[in-house]
């Protein structure tokens, strides 16, 4: 939603109270930024009230304090949005959040229609009674009057009585922060989840796959190339798939809109939202029931939502009637975009009438593509999975008698996956099948429906990878790959049987100790007696932190080895100007973490820096019975319990309070060359398992695709003398 300039101030009747941790929320920052606000800086808003011994503010006061400093992680659009849902929320204690959210919008459709505030003559006086009373009257007169059908409003208006009135004006204030009644409606239904509503939000879809349908539709390239257009959906709901579509055009004037759904509540959703879309009432139908307007039925371009059924109610072969239903509607040359369960569009068919009606409408020369979606993309039902049909009634002659099956359900449904995707599916609409051209699909397979017609009732899944993944260069490279990774093996175990040969075999000259055992201290102890100094570990914003910086970033995952070391860096530059008071690490500090486990990571090269929780621990070489790094990550790393417990949130002890031997300087020193040697013999074993790990990952993926073979072993003499 675009929103208004920054003084632009959202006032209902009261101020709007909000607390601190919704501050917090707001602006975008943790809880305790908020507290530190308050005490650092004067002029932060004084606390107006007070609930349940927690201070209140003026939501506005705290929206303008923070636009004018310009701090928090919010932009002043975000803050006033923010700032319009509180007010909104606050008034869940009046009205149900289905009035908030019908009024509302039949208030911005009657100011629509009619062209003037709606806060005009009595309105503008202050609230009273009197005020409210005759302020709501003159609504309603202009209601009836501007739709006296009831196509769009009344009935909602009607339903309410003056005590509705302080929605009238929050009405203006809304459409006064967003310019428009279709911004303001947009930004409402988008909030339709966190005003408790949601039965309303339970089909929508992520982000990204509506971008994806929009993508495919194609919308405004139909546009161009004609003068109006039909756009349909028999399966509406709230409209949010035909929002997109538009919302992908400003050319308005030339769509008609055909809807439907059995919803009557939801038929009326819509039909405000695509009146305030700016699709004219003319050339607007949405019908409540199951099917769209007969003698206008003839759409363009349809894109439906099948609606969604419990697994245990859900039928197959309804599913693909409710398809088949769409189908028929599309003339030559028009495009069907379908959304509906994967066990039906996509996984093998056990119903023998339901196998029967998916292949009739693979011969029927109608399925254009099947995709398969990832989980997750319909939020809402996680565990419900999607797949996507687009129809095309007689393509163009290339693929005739193919279908483009394409398989992202591993995937994640990113920006870059989409729009490749959506080129895939484009240029198999506009094209048809090329050979190795440059144009073959990415994610796609085109397959013949007489090959799939060969398994009744199969699974539609690509059957092979896409050809642009067969024989691209990464492909083609991997037995070169294999060979160098067999290369580097190879000279990996040589340097390991020479350095075996130069230094023998390992041995620890490890004895059981006779005598008294060596006296124990603790790393509090250790710091006491600044043998070694404990460092803190710094914050950073994430954006700061890249892959190609010239200081490593040490957090607790690069510690604890969930995540490798050197993946994260940060620029010698932003670290001098936004973290001047940051120091780097000195070769032979310790970094180490206690949450989520504990972790010591000896840097050797030093000249990092280290990332909170994270810290950092020095060894003094010239305290008192000198420690050396390794020997101290070693002991701490197997001192007595230290481990947390299943459920505790806080480990067992202290890292001050982690008990372990003091051995004497000549075992330290001993220990420290037994460690040294261990580190380099496992940097030896690990360079020929990286490489053999990675030949064999890349024989797997090219078995496992079809583009590598195996030659004969080479016969071995054996000697049996």
């Amino acid at each position: 939603m675009v929103i208004g300039p920054p003084d632009t101030a959202l006032r209902i009747q009261a101020p709007i109270l909000v607390s601190m941790s919704e501050i917090a929320a707001f602006a975008r920052v943790k809880r305790p930024v908020v507290s530190t606000w308050r005490r650092r800086y004067p002029d932060f808003p004084a606390a107006v009230s007070e609930r349940s011994g927690r201070p209140l503010f003026d939501g506005a006061q705290v929206a303008d304090w923070l636009i004018a400093s310009g701090l928090g992680n919010a932009t002043p659009a975000e803050l006033r949005s923010e700032l319009a849902l509180f007010g909104i929320v606050a008034l869940r204690e009046r009205f149900t959040p289905w009035q908030l959210i019908e009024t509302l919008g039949s208030l911005l459709c009657l100011r629509r229609l009619d062209g003037r505030p709606l806060t005009e003559g009595p309105g503008g006086l202050p609230s009273s009674a009197e005020a409210d009373e005759a302020l709501w009257s003159a609504v309603l007169r202009r209601a009836e009057r501007i739709d006296a059908e009831d196509d769009f409003l009344l009935r909602e208006l009607r339903s309410l009585d003056a005590t509705a009135t302080p929605l009238a004006r929050l009405t203006e204030d809304l459409i006064e922060a967003a310019y428009d009644e279709h911004g303001a409606y947009e930004w409402l239904l988008a909030a339709r989840s966190r005003l408790g509503l949601d039965s309303l939000a339970a089909d929508a879809v992520d982000p990204e796959l509506r971008r994806l349908l929009t993508q495919l539709a194609d919308l405004r390239i139909r546009l161009e190339h004609g003068e109006s257009l039909t756009l349909a959906d028999p399966h509406a709901r709230a409209g949010d798939l035909l929002a997109s579509l538009l919302d992908d055009t400003e050319d308005r004037e030339h769509i008609t809109v055909l809807a439907a759904d059995p919803d009557e509540r939801l038929a009326r959703i819509t039909r405000r939202r695509l009146l305030l879309a700016g699709v004219s009432e003319l050339d607007l139908d949405v019908q409540t029931g199951p099917d769209l307007e007969e003698r206008l039925a003839d759409p363009d371009l349809v894109v439906t939502q099948l609606p969604y059924r419990p697994g245990e109610k859900r039928s197959v072969l309804a599913a693909l009637a409710e398809v088949e239903r769409v189908a028929d509607l599309l003339r030559p040359g028009r495009t069907a975009l379908v959304l509906g369960p994967a066990d039906a569009l996509m996984d093998e068919l056990k119903d023998t009438e339901a196998a029967q009606l998916r292949s009739a409408l693979l011969r029927g020369n109608v399925v254009e593509s099947v995709i398969a979606l990832p989980g997750g993309v319909v939020p809402f039902r996680p565990g419900y999975r999607p797949a996507l049909w687009t129809l095309t009634r007689d393509p163009v002659p290339e693929a005739e008698g193919k279908v483009l099956l394409a398989d992202i359900s591993a995937e994640q449904l990113t920006a870059e996956v989409r729009v490749r995707l959506a080129e895939d599916v484009l240029l198999w609409r506009a094209e048809g099948f090329r050979e190795l051209d440059g144009h073959d699909p990415r994610y796609g397979h085109a397959v013949p429906v007489a090959v799939l017609e060969r398994t009744f009732g199969g699974p539609l899944i690509p059957p092979a990878p896409p050809a642009a993944v067969i024989w691209s260069d990464k492909v083609a490279e991997r037995p070169a790959l294999i060979a160098e990774a067999e290369a580097r093996l190879e000279r990996a175990a040589a340097d390991t049987r020479t350095y075996q040969d130069e230094h023998g075999p390992y041995r620890g000259g490890v004895l059981r100790r006779v005598g008294r055992l060596p006296r124990r201290t603790t790393l509090g102890k250790l710091i006491a007696e600044r043998r070694v100094a404990r460092l803190p570990g710094h914050r950073f914003d994430d954006r700061h932190l890249t892959s190609n910086g010239h200081h490593v970033v040490l957090g607790p995952e690069e510690i604890t080895g969930a995540r490798p070391v050197g993946t994260r860096r940060i620029d010698r530059l932003v670290l001098a100007g936004e973290y001047d008071q940051v120091a780097l690490t000195e070769p032979g500090d310790i970094a180490y973490t206690l949450a989520p486990r504990l972790g010591l990571y000896v840097d050797h090269d030093g000249f990092s820096v280290v990332a909170f929780p994270a810290r950092v621990l020095r060894v003094n070489p010239d305290g008192a019975r000198p420690l050396t790094p390794q020997v101290l990550a070693a002991l701490l790393s197997a001192a007595p319990s230290t481990a947390r417990s299943p459920g505790a949130v806080r480990p067992a002890r202290r890292i001050e309070d982690y008990q372990f031997p003091d051995l004497d300087p000549d075992e330290v020193r001993r220990f420290d060359a037994l460690l040294a040697e261990t580190e380099r013999r496992e940097r030896l074993l690990r360079a020929q398992s990286d490489a053999l790990a990675e030949a064999r990952g890349l024989t797997i993926a090219g078995l496992a695709d079809g583009t590598l073979t195996l030659a004969d072993p080479p016969t071995r003499t054996v000697n049996r003398t």
